[in-house]
C-alpha cells in the first residue's frame, strides 16, 4: 500500500502533555512521525509535525486531530496579534488593560515594555486570537483606556519575540509578493523548515525569520517601476554584440546577438517577468516575433526563472534532468540537499517559479565529465561569430554547472562558478548576502567549486580575457 506524507501545522494548549496527546493520536491509527519542530520561542502554539502514512490514515488523522482541538475547524487559522499599548508611567497603569484582555479571554503569548523616562511606557503585548473579529471589538475598548493599535513585525528589532510568529510572518511575505492560496501554507511550512535546520547548526531563530524577510522586502522592491536592472553593451566584432542585464536580485541575462541572430544566457527570476520582457522589447524591437532560445549554464531558480518564455531551452544534460524532475514534481538537485531545500522552495514560491515543459530542451552534448576533475570538456558550442569550448563542472556549485570560452574573441561565460563579486551594484551586494545564511552555503561543495574557478583561468591563460559572471558586471583580466 503507497505511503503519503503530509504536515500537519498544529495548535496545542501550551500545557503538559500536548504533543502526547497528538502523538497518541498518529500511534492508534499506525502513522509514523518523521519530523518534529516546536520553538517556544518563536511560538508557543504552534507545533509541526510531519506523518508518513497511507492516504485514509492521514484521512483519520486529520479527524482526530480537529477533534481534540488541535487543527482549525474552519479556514480561519488562529494568530497572534502584536499590540502596542500607550500607558503613562505610573503604579497600575497596566491593570485596567490586563482585565480587559481576562475579559475578552485572549491568552497572553508576549510582553515587553520599559521605561525611557518620558513619562509613558509602551507596552507590547502578543494576545493569541482564534477569532479575528473579536480584536476589532477588543481594541476600541481598549483605545477607551488609553492609545493603542495593532504594529507589523519590525526587522530592526533586536530581540526575538512571539510577534515574530509563523502564520503573520508567512502573510506578511504573501502579501509583499502577491501569494495566496495553497502557497502561503507550503511557505509556511518550508519557513519552519528553514528555522529547524539552521537553529540545530547554531543560527539563531531571529536572524533567520530577519533574511527571510529582508530576502522578500528586497524581491518586492525591485518590481514594476522600482526595476532598474544595469544595462552595458560591448560590441565584439562589427556583427556581434553583447548586452548584459544585471537586476538588482538574480541573476544577469546576457542577450547575444550575432550575424542576425538572437541568444539569451540565464533569465532570472519569474516574479520580474512582466519587467524583462518590456525591456526585451525595448532592446530588441523584433521580440515578440523572433523565435527565442535560451542557453542555461546551471538549472538554479534564480537563473531559470523565465524559462517557460523561451521556445528553446539549451541545456547540459544534467541540468535538463534537473528541470525535467521538477516539471514532474520531483526535487530538482538544491532541493535534494536537506540545508538548501527550504530556501529553495521559498525561492520558489515567493518568485512564483515554474519549469519548462521538457519538450522544450534541447542537449547538444552527450560526453560524460571526467570522473575527478574540476573541469571536464564535452564539446563545442557556436552561434553566429562566436565559438565556444563547453566545459562541464563537477557540481561544486550545482551539478550540470557550465563554463563556456570562446578563444579567438577571448570570452568566458562563467555562470555561477565564477561571479564578479568586485563589480556588483550595492543593490546586488545587498542581495547576495541572505542566500548564504539560509543555505549556509551557496554552493553544493564549496572547496569543489574553488577548484573550478581555479580551473577556469588556468585554461584561460595569459592575455587579456572578457569575463562574464553570473552575478555583477563584466571583469576584463589581463
Amino acid at each position: 500500500m503507497e505511503l503519503k506524507k503530509k504536515t500537519y501545522i498544529t495548535t496545542m494548549p501550551n500545557q503538559i502533555g500536548a504533543f502526547l496527546q497528538a502523538s497518541r493520536c498518529f500511534a492508534q491509527l499506525g502513522v509514523n512521525i518523521t519530523r518534529v519542530s516546536y520553538n517556544k520561542a518563536v511560538d508557543s502554539h504552534m507545533l509541526f509535525i510531519d506523518a508518513e502514512g497511507t492516504e485514509e490514515q492521514l484521512h483519520q488523522a486529520d479527524t482526530l486531530l480537529r477533534g481534540i482541538g488541535y487543527l482549525p475547524q474552519t479556514e480561519t487559522a488562529p494568530q497572534i496579534i502584536l499590540i502596542a499599548f500607550y500607558l503613562r508611567d505610573v503604579p497600575g497603569a497596566v491593570t485596567e488593560i490586563l482585565t480587559l484582555i481576562e475579559q475578552f479571554g485572549f491568552n497572553l503569548s508576549y510582553l515587553s515594555s520599559q521605561a525611557d523616562g518620558s513619562g509613558y511606557q509602551t507596552f507590547k503585548m502578543g494576545l493569541f486570537v482564534e477569532d479575528r473579529e473579536r480584536i476589532e471589538a477588543f481594541l476600541r475598548q481598549a483605545q477607551e483606556i488609553c492609545p493603542a493599535q495593532i504594529v507589523d513585525y519590525n526587522p530592526s528589532e533586536r530581540v526575538f519575540d512571539n510577534s515574530i510568529f509563523y502564520r503573520s510572518f508567512v502573510s506578511g511575505l504573501a502579501e509583499m509578493m502577491h501569494i495566496g492560496g495553497a502557497a502561503r501554507q507550503e511557505l509556511l511550512v518550508n519557513a519552519n523548515l528553514a528555522m529547524q535546520t539552521l537553529d540545530e547548526r547554531g543560527l539563531s531563530p531571529f536572524r533567520t525569520f530577519d533574511s527571510i524577510f529582508c530576502f522578500a522586502k528586497l524581491l518586492a522592491a525591485c518590481r514594476g517601476a522600482a526595476f532598474q536592472p544595469r544595462i552595458t553593451h560591448r560590441d565584439i566584432t562589427e556583427h556581434t554584440r553583447i548586452t548584459l542585464i544585471e537586476p538588482a536580485c538574480g541573476s544577469n541575462t546576457v542577450i547575444i546577438q550575432s550575424g542576425g541572430r538572437t541568444l539569451f544566457i540565464d533569465c532570472g527570476y519569474a516574479c520580474y517577468r512582466d519587467e524583462m520582457q518590456a525591456l526585451f522589447r525595448q532592446l530588441l524591437p523584433d521580440y515578440d516575433a523572433m523565435e527565442k532560445t535560451v542557453l542555461i549554464t546551471h538549472a538554479d531558480v534564480d537563473h531559470c526563472g523565465l524559462l517557460p518564455l523561451f521556445d528553446r531551452i539549451i541545456a547540459s544534460r544534467r541540468s535538463a534532468e534537473c528541470l525535467k524532475n521538477e516539471y514532474t514534481g520531483r526535487d530538482g538537485f538544491r532541493e535534494q540537499n536537506p540545508l538548501h531545500k527550504p530556501y529553495i522552495r521559498m525561492c520558489k514560491l515567493l518568485t512564483s517559479y515554474a519549469p519548462p515543459q521538457p519538450e522544450k530542451l534541447t542537449v547538444p552534448w552527450d560526453t560524460e565529465p571526467v570522473a575527478g576533475a574540476p573541469l571536464s570538456e564535452i564539446g563545442t558550442f557556436s552561434f553566429g561569430e562566436l565559438h565556444f569550448q563547453v566545459y562541464e563542472g563537477a557540481g561544486g556549485h550545482l551539478p550540470g554547472e557550465i563554463v563556456l570560452i570562446d578563444r579567438t574573441h577571448r570570452l568566458a561565460f562563467t555562470g555561477d562558478v565564477f561571479v564578479n563579486l568586485r563589480g556588483m551594484t550595492p543593490e546586488q551586494q545587498q542581495y547576495n548576502k541572505y542566500a548564504p545564511i539560509l543555505m549556509t552555503s551557496v554552493d553544493t561543495d564549496p572547496a569543489l567549486c574553488a577548484a573550478e574557478r581555479s580551473a577556469i583561468f588556468d585554461l584561460l591563460g595569459e592575455g587579456r580575457w572578457t569575463v562574464f559572471g553570473a552575478h555583477g558586471a563584466g571583469k576584463e583580466l589581463g
